[in-house]
């Protein structure tokens, strides 16, 4: 079964939930990451000095993530697969040797910061929305750095 109109609807109001509180949706993205894998701190300029703190960088950082992942959903939807735009994606994250289980823990945070964004609208459809929208943005970048 592929992507559907239902699941993409999903994301993308999910997505303008989570952007009506970018500061504080940001700062909670990273801070989930850390405390899975706490090595992740210098794979980011804006968190080595201070951690997850508000700033334009993790604001930015954040809302291109969860931005790239509302674009994987509605990729999926129109063409059933994912590509990036940003041809450099795949050699930013080699550079910074980002592996499968950073992915994971990407994929864990982004789903509680969704979760939190939106209280008491959250349901597995919406969990699954998000995920499979994750995984495709994940698989294209993947197959960027090889």
């Amino acid at each position: 079964m592929g992507f559907t109109a239902q699941q993409d609807a999903l994301v993308g109001s999910s997505y303008e939930a989570f952007k009506q509180n970018l500061p504080s949706n940001s700062v909670l993205f990273y801070t989930l990451i850390l405390e899975k894998a706490p090595a992740a701190k210098d794979m980011f300029s804006f968190l080595k000095a201070s951690g997850p703190t508000h700033s334009p960088q993790l604001q930015a950082h954040a809302e291109k993530v969860f931005g790239l992942t509302r674009d994987a959903a509605a990729q999926l939807l129109a063409k059933g697969e994912v590509t990036l735009a940003d041809a450099g994606l795949g050699a930013v994250h080699v550079q910074k040797a980002v592996a499968d289980p950073h992915f994971a823990v990407v994929k864990e945070a982004l789903l509680k910061t969704v979760q939190a964004a939106v209280g008491d609208k959250w349901s597995e459809d919406l969990s699954t929305a998000w995920g499979v929208a994750y995984d495709g943005l994940a698989a294209a970048i993947k197959k960027a750095m090889s």
